[in-house]
């Protein structure tokens, strides 16, 4: 067993080698905690803990860490005199986390917040300074770039291609590209935005909290760093140079995940597009939002259009129906034993290769049309493998349609409104069958099957189906 990794420092699919053999330590850059989540900020959370899922199903000890950026320009930019900063960040901090929720994706090992990790912030930017990598004019601290030959490696962009950092418009900068480190207390913010420190009160940048909080938590050295594709420049380009240069390993591995469109454009507040996460999770059961959001391979862009959810849906019932018929026809016959949960190895294979999610998906539902027609021909042994290996499969994908989180969830009042419906035609036709008035009883079944419903009768009572 080997997984591949796709690794945007190297821009190539390679093995992926733990740095402790049978251990993971994974840094995902989380929400910057200023506005309501929307559904980008899910999926790239998904696309982690996919990872996560799948590299603990093959064995490892998975160690995620997923910050939360609560002091930022932009945080302090939409507090108002009503609200203080904090308390802003805090409620949408809690925004994200219901969101997670929602989505079954499971929490990370640790949660840090920036701003409880000020003081080895301040020491990773000493160290900087130490190494002639950073200097401090007017109570702010700037690193360097000019003085790290490798600046510009993870996007490999030579230096006179770079933009100048937009963190920051001080005029006392040595270069327009250098990054703002530490930022000097300003008249206009907040008294309690600011901490002490050598170079005087102030806050953090945003690029050296990421820094910080993923050497607390994993160590100088970790292996995967991940978070959305637009972080690539400048946040993780100046992770990278500044945790270099103050003498850090850092990442092995950078992984990118893409981003969503709408429409086949992208979102923006400027266009108008941006579909929130509450908004989003109301239109479809969560299980669906989940199975829509995870089923493209986690480097692609996906588009969200009319019809998307729907789509999901569907492809969701075609497991659900598959697992209900199959545990139906095992108990009804007792047959022994339910089939062995573990993932076929086609499956396996897909997942190794750098989380293809749209193979492993065609596998699992190949899966299920295999096990209506073993359910169809009477192989109740092949019906019973193909149950174990799909409750496999969809609980690495997160998706067990079964599972307690997402049951009552599915039942809507309109799929309740059409369950009790078919279940009274479904007594009508007992009935009539009873009374040996079968002409009544086919005609009650062939207006089920005209509506896409299947009647299966079994030693247990009669059970529908949508096809």
């Amino acid at each position: 067993m080997t997984v591949r990794i796709y690794d945007s420092r190297q821009q190539a699919e390679v093995d992926f080698v733990p740095l402790v053999e049978g251990e993971v330590g994974i840094y995902v850059c989380g929400p910057t905690v200023q506005s309501s989540p929307h559904i980008g900020h899910l999926r790239s959370a998904l696309v982690y803990d996919l990872w996560r899922r799948w590299l603990t199903y093959r064995g490892f000890d998975v160690t995620l860490v997923r910050n939360v950026t609560d002091i930022d320009d932009k945080i302090l930019a939409s507090a108002d005199g009503a609200e203080p900063w904090w308390a802003l960040a805090y409620r949408f901090e809690l925004e994200f986390t219901a969101g997670y929720t929602a989505l079954g994706i499971l929490p990370p090992t640790y949660e840090p917040r920036a701003t409880a990790s000020i003081s080895e912030m301040r020491d990773i930017i000493e160290r900087l300074i130490d190494a002639g990598h950073a200097y401090a004019t007017d109570g702010d601290v700037y690193f360097d770039t000019a003085s790290w030959p490798a600046y510009g490696s993870l996007t490999r962009q030579k230096a006179d291609d770079m933009v100048a950092a937009a963190d920051s418009q001080s005029q006392s900068k040595r270069d327009p590209r250098d990054f703002a480190l530490w930022k000097g207390h300003k008249d206009t913010e907040p008294v309690d935005a600011s901490w002490p420190s050598p170079w005087g009160d102030g806050r953090p940048g945003w690029h050296i909290e990421c820094s910080a909080m993923s050497r607390r938590y994993l160590g100088a050295a970790f292996d995967i760093h991940g978070g959305g594709l637009d972080l690539r420049f400048p946040h993780h380009e100046n992770e990278l140079a500044q945790s270099s240069a103050a003498g850090d390993p850092f990442a092995t591995y950078w992984v990118h995940n893409g981003l969503v469109n709408v429409n086949n454009q992208k979102m923006s507040k400027s266009l108008g597009n941006s579909i929130f996460a509450a908004e989003f999770l109301r239109k479809a059961p969560p299980i669906v939002v989940r199975y829509f959001l995870g089923a493209a391979h986690y480097r692609s862009t996906i588009d969200y259009h009319d019809g998307s959810l729907a789509e999901a849906d569907a492809a969701l019932d075609r497991v659900e129906v598959f697992l209900i018929r199959a545990d139906r026809r095992l108990e009804s016959t007792r047959f022994a034993g339910s089939g062995v949960e573990v993932v076929p190895d086609e499956f396996a294979a897909a997942m190794d290769d750098d989380l293809a999610v749209p193979q492993a998906l065609g596998v699992l539902h190949e899966t299920v049309r295999a096990g209506n027609a073993a359910l169809d021909n009477g192989d109740l042994r092949a019906v019973a493998d193909a149950r174990g290996a799909v409750l496999a499969m969809s609980e690495v994908l997160g998706i067990n349609p079964l599972s307690p989180q997402w049951r009552d969830a599915r039942e809507s009042p309109s799929q309740m409104a059409l369950a009790s419906l078919v279940e009274t035609l479904i007594t009508d036709r007992n009935a009539a069958r009873a009374a040996k008035d079968f002409a009544a009883a086919d005609r009650i079944r062939d207006e089920l099957a005209a509506a896409g419903i299947t009647v299966e009768d079994g030693a247990t009572g009669s059970h529908w189906s949508i096809d």
